[in-house]
């Protein structure tokens, strides 16, 4: 293993500032530059609503999946009364 440059934490923080910065610069670069709606920021945002509106959906519920709790208490009740039985 190859001794650390600067420290054994210092280094991946280092690592990964130097990333964050490449990507920034290969964005924003004039000569590289992407169409906005293919740039970093533009899709975490677009992934961020889908998420959202998935999230929103699951909370009000769409009927899809909602379970009567009651019929299984019933039935769960039931077969509990015919082991008792036998």
């Amino acid at each position: 293993m190859p001794p650390p440059l600067l420290s054994r934490t210092l280094d991946p923080i280092l690592g990964v500032f130097t990333g964050g910065l490449a990507y920034y610069l290969y964005e924003s670069h004039p000569r590289t530059a992407m169409p906005e709606e293919l740039r970093l920021k533009s899709l975490l945002k677009w992934k961020y609503t889908k998420w959202q509106q998935e999230r929103e959906r699951k909370l009000l519920g769409s009927g899809d999946d909602t379970v009567d709790w009651q019929v299984i208490a019933a039935n769960v009740e039931a077969e509990v009364d015919k082991e008792i039985r036998k």
